[in-house]
């Protein structure tokens, strides 16, 4: 066994190729039935969001007798050496995978991607999960958009025991970091900070006439924050109308499909948007003609959607403001300064979580043993009842059969054990003497 992980995140590659790496719903299982076809991947799961592309692997990988490398990238779990050479080779076929999926070149994939094994893959996942590697400090998003992840790749069998337990350890992990920290009291996260934003341009929001596109988690946070600060103009479009008219029942706004976009335009003051769709929703011709029928009044847009839904050369007009989800960084710093105290406190949960997955996995490779053991001891116990039958019904005494039984369990038993320790004894392995003792709750003083 061995855990893999590739991604690219907010960090290391700009919103122009991380758009470029996403996966949409629409094409992820598709992806994890062309990725399983990868040499020796066994386990996989894809996490697609707005701020990064992640590839969770298991890969079986020979079982090398010699230590790899535990610093840095190649950090390994205790309970099984993997040649860091295998595990460079395994990086770059999923590299190579990911660039030909995606129609990318390779060299500008590994400019940007990192690559974790073993209890560093743990370790990322759970600080995922918490928030920590986010845009915005704890932004609690992410947990849910891991779990639907996850919950795909358990719904096509790609999940076993190795991310089987590193997935739900890392939610277990992330739910009491959000009950015993502060990491999520302050209301930051993409959708407040596209708020805050707006504040900084208008003077007061309550008059204002929004327009949200589409109907997923992040529009509607971005129409709470709206709500709480007085908005009350508010028109949801989307691709679905029934999807549109639900959440605007949720927030009482109104809703409309994406045709009727250019009309609904002409009244937005801010516009917000965040769907899935591949292409541009919003191009530079739409907006010109929009601002032309305001008499150029300004216009915030704020596009949260990776790929982009609104057109880059919108930002060209001079009264659109158009911001991305890269943009809105600055205005997320304040609230993160709060955070930072319970990030700490995190960060010493998510290290007993994976000591915690650590004597988890060690504890499966005495697994195969315990059978192993059991099954001989069910074979002495079934030969020794044999013969205790047998002898009953030549007629010898109860008690006698009974007594015959106990000493041949017991020397049948202890047989093995006694000479493999004689054998250690004589060639000075004394350790076998101490673990045979912790094995059995030996005394020192027993006779």
């Amino acid at each position: 066994m061995a855990l893999l992980l590739v991604g690219i995140n907010h960090t290391t590659a700009a919103i122009e190729l991380r758009e470029k790496v996403a996966f949409p719903p629409e094409i992820v299982a598709d992806a994890l039935t062309r990725i399983c076809r990868l040499e020796q991947v066994s386990e996989v799961v894809i996490v697609s969001t707005c701020n990064r592309t992640e590839l969770y692997l298991d890969c079986q990988l020979a079982d090398k007798s010699a230590a790899a490398d535990s610093d840095g990238q190649n950090g390994q779990l205790e309970n099984q050496a993997v040649d860091p050479a295998d595990l460079s080779e395994q990086y770059q076929r999923v590299v190579d995978w990911l660039a030909d999926f995606h129609n990318l070149s390779v060299a500008e994939l590994q400019d940007c991607s990192y690559f974790y094994c073993q209890d560093d893959v743990v370790r990322h996942l759970m600080k995922v999960s918490c928030g920590l590697d986010s845009m915005v400090l704890g932004e609690p998003q992410i947990l849910g958009q891991i779990k639907s992840a996850y919950a795909v790749s358990k719904d096509m069998e790609l999940i076993g025991s190795a991310l089987g337990r590193a997935f739900q350890d890392a939610f277990s992990i992330a739910k009491e970091v959000r009950t015993d920290t502060a990491i999520g009291e302050n209301p930051v996260s993409v959708a407040y900070a596209a708020v805050a934003l707006a504040e900084r341009i208008f003077s007061r929001l309550d008059k204002l006439h929004v327009l949200l596109i589409g109907a997923g988690r992040t529009v509607e946070l971005v129409a709470r924050h709206l709500m709480e600060k007085g908005v009350s103009n508010i028109v949801v479009a989307n691709r679905t109308l029934d999807n549109a008219l639900d959440m605007a029942s949720r927030i009482n706004a109104h809703g409309v499909l994406l045709s009727e976009i250019p009309e609904q335009l002409v009244h937005a003051d801010i516009v917000v948007s965040s769907t899935n769709s591949q292409l541009p929703l919003l191009g530079k011709g739409t907006v010109e003609r929009a601002l032309k029928q305001r008499r150029h009044k300004p216009m915030l847009l704020v596009d949260l959607a990776v790929p982009r839904d609104i057109e880059a050369e919108v930002g060209e007009i001079g009264d659109a403001y158009l911001y991305t989800v890269d943009d809105i960084s600055e205005v997320i710093e304040d609230g993160q300064k709060s955070r930072a105290e319970a990030a700490s406190e995190a960060e010493s949960i998510i290290e007993r979580g994976i000591a915690d997955y650590r004597k988890h996995m060690r504890s499966l490779n005495a697994v195969s043993t315990l059978k192993a053991f059991r099954s001989k001891a069910d074979a002495i116990r079934e030969q020794e009842l044999q013969r205790a039958l047998k002898a009953l019904e030549k007629g010898e005494a109860a008690d006698a059969v009974l007594a015959s039984l106990a000493r041949g369990l017991t020397n049948k038993l202890i047989h093995s054990p006694s000479v493999q320790m004689k054998k250690a004894t004589a060639e000075g392995r004394d350790e076998v003497l101490q673990l045979t003792q912790e094995l059995f709750e030996l005394d020192d003083d027993q006779s």
